[in-house]
């Protein structure tokens, strides 16, 4: 993204060569619902939260670089304490919806710990989309829950208080049937939201912004708070530096796994590192105009399936074409979707790189890239054989179908190009071990080509003020929290819809590329000497980016979205008129020529989807 400001020569929102430069001040909700002002004060609580956002991009951060988008964000701070009536409304709606059950794998863990403070003795399931629901047509006095609102649960304490974990089993995997929420308890959450007005599933009906945070709910296997023994978890690192996790809430006390007077800090650790952060005001994964400045209007998944499971045909048993392109539609309702597929044999160079890949030995020695750049490596430079010209974008995309002596451990990973931080091309895999586990290809298709658009996991993200980039690990291992939110991009499994968090910060990125594109496209037209014919639609989009840059200022990002590429599709037509040609960056699939002496690196964990750890817990 231009990182200067161009002279605005007369505008008044267009600004030729600068970069787009958009505000919001950001309303966001805290209900303590069961909390009183003794446990959350709201003073401690309201100072560990930020003042101010600035977006960037995160991957330009692997190389040194920071990228500003051009959203710039304060926030609007409201806290409310409910009152007991609407306590008793709510908990007595628990009390309907809980269901006996078994205790879980990671309750019973946790009464085997040897410094709990209490034994689980019971068990309830509760379904977390009409939990969020009641709360969306219920919300206390004074909260618009059509705002970034986070409720803080607390059921412990009451005399109606059961022993609950939430649930989600409506959703099984598209290709397999295989139904995470059922079959597993790692799957038995605390926190839910981000449901959008029109899910399949669960829809809303209206939109509404709302997460729901309950620590009186598990112990959990998610955030891994059923081990209160352990500061330093052995089974995730076990590198000596302790993994941050708020503890059930019955654990604040002065011989349990914290202080009582830790709970307003840790409270707000999570609506900073979660909710604000990975939630409400993210930072794009890749830039999200992918070939600036000539911005696609039509994208198509150009799928390439390496064919190397014998007797199997994974690119018609394991994708659900239709799926991937409805889910996407609705990421980017501005942009039309197509898929198609050519399957290709798992033989010769493609097989040798992607084995030599694996070993992270290079396949190509006399590039300037390490052996895990082989798979990109290998189909960048024969992307002549593999497009087919479906769009004015192809997003290529390389699917491996193996045996299980080849399984990568990952499910896929959006990639780079190795050079700066653009994105390039997504690889997905499936072998028999994959299925086994309950995965398909079409999930991890959405999930990767939500990164390869821009999208960043909800449990790692870009804090502003702090200017960290973290994942859930070390002193942010609680981010993992958010995952539980109706969310691809979550790996929590158990849903496949881009979330209303996800749909906003995209319509937000956009409104952002459209018009920092529209000033570079109106720069170089006003630099021809027939500029004098782009005059009315450079005025134009003029008026448009005012009506973008209102619209998202009043929290409309769907309209900032259109009336942002309103402007830059009149700018394309002033310099078509003025006859200045636009031609798109192909930067994210360029390969730097053969040399002697250094190689590329580069450090990133935010795009790359293993199948261990989380995904595999029972």
């Amino acid at each position: 993204m231009t990182a200067g400001a161009g002279a605005k020569q007369g505008f008044s929102s267009l600004d030729p060569g600068g970069p787009a430069d958009f505000h919001e001040e950001v309303p966001v909700n805290f209900v303590f619902l069961g909390y009183n002002r003794d446990l959350v004060d709201q003073e401690r609580f309201l100072s560990g939260l930020p003042h101010r956002y600035r977006t960037v991009v995160r991957s330009r951060l692997w190389y040194g670089n920071v990228d500003f988008l051009g959203l710039d964000y304060t926030y609007e701070y409201n806290t409310h304490y409910t009152s007991a009536a609407y306590e008793d409304r709510f908990f007595n709606h628990l009390s309907f919806l809980a269901e006996p059950a078994a205790l879980t794998e990671f309750q019973a863990l946790y009464n085997d710990q040897k410094k709990n403070v209490l034994d689980v003795k019971e068990n309830h399931f509760i379904d977390a989309p009409s939990v969020e629901r009641w709360l969306a047509e219920h919300p206390p006095n004074g909260i618009d829950t059509a705002e970034n609102t986070i409720f803080f649960v607390n059921w412990y304490g009451r005399d109606d208080f059961v022993h609950h974990v939430y649930t989600k089993t409506d959703e099984p995997d598209p290709d397999t049937g295989y139904n995470f929420g059922v079959e597993r308890e790692s799957r038995k959450i605390i926190a839910w939201g981000g449901t959008t007005a029109d899910d399949e599933e669960n829809g809303l009906g209206d939109v509404n912004r709302l997460w729901f945070y309950d620590l009186s709910a598990g112990p959990e296997s998610w955030t891994s708070n059923w081990n209160v023994d352990d500061p330093d978890l052995p089974d995730i690192d076990d590198n000596n530096k302790p993994d941050y996790r708020m503890p059930p809430i019955w654990e604040y006390l002065r011989n349990g796994f914290r202080n009582r007077s830790a709970m307003s800090k840790d409270l707000a650790l999570v609506a900073r590192y979660v909710g604000i952060d990975l939630l409400f005001t993210t930072s794009p994964l890749y830039p999200p105009d992918i070939t600036p400045p000539d911005l696609p209007t039509s994208d198509n998944v150009d799928a390439n399936t390496y064919e190397g499971w014998p007797g199997v045909d994974a690119s018609t048993r394991y994708t659900t074409p239709d799926l991937l392109i409805d889910e996407l539609s609705e990421l980017q309702p501005y942009n039309s979707y197509s898929y198609d597929n050519q399957d290709l044999a798992f033989n010769g160079g493609a097989r040798r790189c992607y084995i030599l890949w694996l070993k992270d030995v290079k396949c190509l020695p006399r590039r300037p890239y390490p052996g895990g750049a082989n798979l990109f490596l290998y189909n960048a430079l024969r992307l002549d054989q593999t497009r087919d010209g479906g769009a004015d974008y192809e997003a290529g995309v390389f699917n491996y179908s193996t045996i299980d002596r080849l399984d990568p451990g990952f499910l896929g990973l959006a990639d780079d190009n190795w050079r700066d931080g653009t994105q390039s091309l997504v690889f997905a895999f499936v072998t028999p071990a994959i299925v086994e586990f309950g995965y398909g290809l079409t999930t991890t298709l959405i999930h990767e080509v939500g990164h390869h658009v821009g999208l960043s996991h909800p449990h790692d993200g870009f804090d502003w003020e702090s200017r960290t980039d973290y994942e859930p690990a070390d002193r942010y291992y609680f981010a993992w929290s958010g995952d539980e939110t109706n969310s691809i991009e979550s790996y929590i499994d158990l849903n496949w819809d881009f979330s209303q968090f996800d749909r906003d910060n995209m319509n937000r990125f956009m409104a952002a590329a459209f018009v920092e594109n529209a000033n570079r496209i109106a720069a170089e037209t006003l630099a021809d000497p027939d500029a004098g014919a782009a005059a009315d639609e450079l005025a134009a989009a003029d008026a448009l980016i005012a009506e973008s840059e209102s619209a998202l200022a009043e929290h409309d990002y769907p309209a900032a979205a259109l009336q942002a590429r309103r402007a830059y599709t009149e700018v394309r037509a002033g310099a078509a008129q003025a006859g200045v040609a636009v031609v798109g960056s192909d930067a994210g699939t360029t390969v730097d020529p053969p040399v002697d002496g250094n190689q590329r690196n580069r450090f990133g964990y935010a795009f790359i989807d293993r199948l261990g750890d989380k995904r595999v817990q029972p």
